[in-house]
């Protein structure tokens, strides 16, 4: 009822808008901590101050490995986009990188598909760090974990947190089935608690990266039987309601319904990917989803495989 009251004002002061959506979000943001603590990473900042300051950095090149071909000429249709952090190239050849021969993921070049996902989310305004500001914590979560297990099989200490250092390149968190191994042998994986494990935070990352893909699903859509197109905002809670809500407490789904609202429109959504109509849209997003789709259908059949799907 607080939702539709809120919706109804909304629409009749439009200059406060933003104010009242931001009000609700921090003080519904504050609520759900006490029901999502996220253990462990928080030295780069806080939920007030999301650690998420790509649009100022040097935009990394993308990840080549040498036995990885162009499949079907598809990164010839997705263009470097000038001016921008998020790059829809970077991200497919982030998450094709990622897929072993052994039927495997590889967590380097899979991290790296969540900076560029988390790159596309920020894009979106600040709004979003509702969700953006989550996952960050875990892709930071994941490096942390790697890097203080490589120094421990080392014996050294973990000393400076950089890239270089994390030791995903080899070793235990070198891909997803090793890491599964090795937390198992740690008993670092509990079946009934939470614990801040490896598995545990791929898990939910894995559950972010449906929803993303399903939100993506809809904007390559056509319109309905009457012309119209779904909004993005429309698009993203539907996708919500089946990837990420299931598993959220009453206070954080409502929180969500913020966000969405404060979506932007879909032009701009196509603008991320260097297009201007949904026409030019509809196949590059089409090779994106099927990236998304071929590293979320592996990862869920890896973690089917140690019955880690329903982890606490």
């Amino acid at each position: 009822m607080c939702v539709l009251v809120t919706m109804v004002f909304l629409r009749r002061t439009p200059l406060l808008r933003y104010v009242l959506l931001s009000a609700m979000l921090a003080l519904l943001l504050f609520i759900s901590s006490f029901w999502l603590p996220q253990g462990g990473v928080r030295d780069c900042g806080s939920p007030w101050q999301p650690c998420l300051s790509f649009y100022h950095q040097k935009p990394e090149p993308p990840w080549a490995p040498e036995q990885w071909a162009e499949p079907d000429g598809a990164l010839s249709l997705v263009k470097e986009c000038p001016g921008q952090s998020f790059q829809a190239s970077h991200l497919l050849l982030y998450l094709k990188s990622s897929l072993a021969n052994n039927e495997d993921i590889l967590l380097e070049p899979y991290l790296k598909s969540w900076d560029q996902l988390l790159k596309f989310m920020e894009s979106l305004g600040p709004m979003v760090s509702f969700f953006s500001q989550k996952v960050q914590e875990k892709v930071v979560l994941i490096r942390e974990l790697s890097l203080r297990h490589s120094a421990e099989a080392n014996g050294k200490p973990a000393g400076l947190q950089t890239p270089e250092a994390f030791g995903l390149k080899t070793g235990a968190y070198r891909s997803v089935r090793s890491m599964m191994e090795a937390e198992l042998r740690a008993d670092m994986v509990n079946f009934s608690y939470r614990t801040d494990s490896g598995c545990r935070t791929l898990l939910r990352l894995h559950r972010s990266l449906l929803w993303l893909k399903l939100m993506l699903e809809g904007l390559a859509e056509g319109p309905n039987e009457n012309g119209q197109y779904k909004t993005p905002g429309e698009l993203s809670r539907d996708a919500y309601k089946v990837a990420l809500a299931p598993h959220h407490p009453w206070v954080l789904r409502q929180a969500a319904e913020f966000v969405f609202l404060a979506l932007p429109n879909r032009q701009y959504f196509l603008q991320l990917v260097c297009v201007q109509n949904q026409q030019e849209a509809t196949p590059i997003l089409r090779i994106i989803i099927d990236a998304l789709m071929l590293v979320h259908t592996r990862t869920q059949q890896l973690l089917a495989e140690r019955g880690m799907l329903d982890l606490p």
